[in-house]
């Protein structure tokens, strides 16, 4: 009964006393024993819950352990899933939680069958397969899951049937791929499910605001290729771009805010802002349902497509309730926006965060210093970018919100490429992702809130030394938390 009480809650979505056929596992970006997580919100597993809302509509009980968003340690996780005893584990695994997530597959029981997908499996496929400690996995997963997932569920020696299904036999020691229908690789956004919230830890959740706020995904894919990023085209030439229909984007909302009262939502793909022809395609719906009327939306946007849109438009945006747009600025110097891949100039995001703001429009604005072959004058433009954004903003009805991080590369953009390719570097070196903290211990309130996302490799890139891209990036950090909490001279 004890243990049955300290679960409660932590696995969510599941039917406790049936069997579990699946336990999907986020894994914790740090061991939480080790210091305690600051932070009250992590963004929800989207990704891991559409996978379970298919998987319970195939008739199998499935579970989700948002160890991130519990705090949860290493060897609390693996006690919790050995308790627990579940048939398959699923994991989502990334470059910065590998090392945690190969640690909590190694003390899982050897009856617990293991299927692992993510950005990280599909760059590193063969080297995760070949880790001893991930010695458990049945099914390495490429690519978007719904229907594999419940095939495997069904009978995993179905693998030899799923195109993009992977594994490694344990007797030949040789490293298998499934072949079969390509229809499993890309399911019709359309014809899913939507997302059952059960499985996710705090979504809907009370924003600061009091109103009640879900996270949604409207589109799948990425066509740009900026070269630091996971979602560049180049890097996932599997999958297929593809936009829900507005009545079905439409058809979610109206049933978050029917059954839970939501009233604000967050469009967190690649794309909802980020074509001319989606936005036009969605905006008329929107003001057909009067939209505007009842709720508030955020959705992450490119600044090239927002600055072609005509006043109409973005009139129209704003009308409709787009409340603050998100945006990959990433750089204040037009030479590393065009190393990059942006397609975008430092004029261009300036004239575009000035005509949302005077809209009411807020700006989320993402600063990376450090870029590989970063001159110091080039990260210094980014810095002064930052500032004049905030002038630009400030007295409009609009503000601009700034979050800056230190670059950090990933297996399979093109940035990783570029860099193992100058052969200065082991894939080790850059995959040797550590937790840096800013918060002084937990004691600075300012950094608190992106204590978990600062992750280093702790090699200098650019001119700039690690230590210098650092202070410059607290001090950004600090001058956001004041102005958030209108501390703003004081």
């Amino acid at each position: 009964m004890l243990t049955e009480r300290l679960d409660a809650g932590l696995i969510s979505g599941h039917t406790p006393d049936r069997a579990l056929d699946l336990l999907l596992v986020n894994a914790p970006l740090r061991d939480y024993a080790l210091r305690p997580r600051v932070n009250d919100f992590t963004l929800p597993v989207l990704g891991m819950a559409y996978i379970a809302t298919a998987a319970a509509g195939a008739g199998f009980n499935v579970g989700v352990l948002d160890a991130e968003a519990h705090g949860l340690g290493i060897e609390a996780t693996v006690d919790l899933i050995n308790r627990h005893a579940p048939r398959w584990v699923g994991f989502n695994l990334l470059a910065p939680t590998y090392e945690i997530s190969a640690r909590i597959a190694d003390g899982l029981a050897p009856t617990i069958l293991v299927m692992v997908g993510g950005h990280q499996a599909k760059a590193m496929p063969t080297e995760i397969l070949t880790d001893p400690r991930m010695r458990h996995v049945a099914a390495l997963v490429l690519g978007e899951g719904e229907s594999r997932v419940v095939e495997l569920l069904h009978d995993h020696r179905r693998r030899a049937e799923l195109p993009g299904v992977m594994w490694r036999d344990p007797i030949l020691a040789t490293i298998n791929n499934g072949r079969g229908s390509n229809a499993h690789l890309a399911p019709s956004i359309d014809d899913l499910a939507y997302v059952d919230r059960r499985y996710l830890a705090q979504d809907p959740y009370r924003a600061d605001d009091g109103e009640l706020e879900a996270n949604m995904v409207g589109a799948r894919g990425c066509p740009y290729d900026c070269s630091f990023c996971g979602a560049a085209v180049s890097a996932n030439p599997d999958v297929s771009i593809r936009v829900r229909q507005p009545a079905n984007i439409l058809g979610e909302m109206f049933q978050l805010h029917a059954a839970d009262g939501v009233t604000r939502f967050r469009f967190v793909d690649d794309l909802f802002l980020g074509a001319g022809r989606v936005i036009k395609a969605m905006m008329a719906p929107f003001a057909a349902e009067r939209v505007g009327d009842w709720a508030r939306w955020d959705a992450t946007g490119r600044i090239n497509v927002l600055d072609r849109l005509d006043d109409a438009g973005l009139d129209q945006l704003a009308a409709n309730g787009l409340r603050e747009v998100a945006l990959g600025i990433e750089s204040g110097s037009t030479r590393m926006l065009q190393y990059i891949d942006k397609r975008i100039d430092p004029g261009m995001v300036q004239r575009t965060v000035r005509r949302l703001g005077e809209r009411g429009i807020g700006v989320k604005g993402y600063f990376i210093l450090g870029f590989p072959g970063e001159a110091r004058t080039e990260m210094l433009e980014t810095v002064a970018l930052v500032h004049e954004l905030w002038r630009i903003t400030d007295g409009q009805p609009g503000n601009f919100r700034a979050s800056v991080f230190e670059f950090r590369p990933y297996p399979g953009t093109p940035e990783w490429d570029r860099l193992m390719k100058t052969g200065r570097y082991t894939a080790d070196q850059l995959l040797a992702y550590g937790a840096v903290d800013l918060t002084d211990d937990g004691l600075d309130e300012a950094m608190r809130g992106r204590d978990e996302f600062n992750f280093s490799v702790g090699i200098r890139f650019g001119e700039a030394p690690v230590d210098e891209v650092r202070r410059h990036m607290a001090d950004l950090s600090r001058e956001q938390y004041a102005r958030s909490n209108g501390q703003r001279g004081a």
